[in-house]
């Protein structure tokens, strides 16, 4: 193992020992549960150990919450649309509702949608949907939405340009 390799496990050791009380404390009064304060300390000395620039961080609180409070944004965004998911299972007849397994696969590609489609602008994102889910033709999206059917286009060559983009940084992370 190099020296900058030692020096880096080093340096989040260290990190991780002197701040790791703090953030999880810090956490736990956001989100009151101590459940969730743990898992999202742990997932934020994940993402600075993937990051690999422990050695560079010259003020940790402000730059561990800052990475805290994007996880936190992440879970109430998974939670929100896990909620409306549950909320629409619950209106359909019995008879059409998918099996469990089915309905733990639907979830989980509803929440690679959703991360794949973050950081689109609303109006963007709302062709994306009505596009690829409602099957709705261009005209049909840029008449309900009062937009051009240019626009449309144009939205979808950003939509999937974004999606694609998305798809591969997850793929490098």
């Amino acid at each position: 193992m190099s020296t900058h390799e030692l020096s880096l496990r080093s340096a989040v050791n260290e990190l991780y020992c002197e701040h790791h009380g703090w953030l999880n404390s810090w956490l736990r009064k956001r989100l009151g549960n101590t459940f969730d304060a743990a898992d999202l300390a742990q997932d934020t000395f994940v993402r600075v150990i993937k990051a690999r620039n422990a050695l560079e961080i010259r003020e940790p609180r402000p730059y561990l919450s800052m990475i805290a409070k994007g996880l936190l944004v992440d879970l109430f965004r998974r939670r929100s649309l896990e909620q409306s998911y549950l909320e629409a299972l619950a209106a359909m007849p019995q008879a059409q509702q998918p099996s469990l397994e089915e309905q733990a696969i639907l979830l989980q590609a509803l929440l690679e949608i959703d991360r794949l489609l973050q950081g689109l602008g609303s109006k963007v994102k709302q062709t994306f949907i009505l596009s690829q889910f409602d099957g709705l033709t261009y005209p049909q999206i840029a008449e309900r939405l009062g937009i051009s059917t240019r626009t449309v286009n144009n939205y979808m060559a950003k939509a999937m340009e974004h999606c694609c983009l998305m798809q591969l940084q997850l793929q490098l992370a």
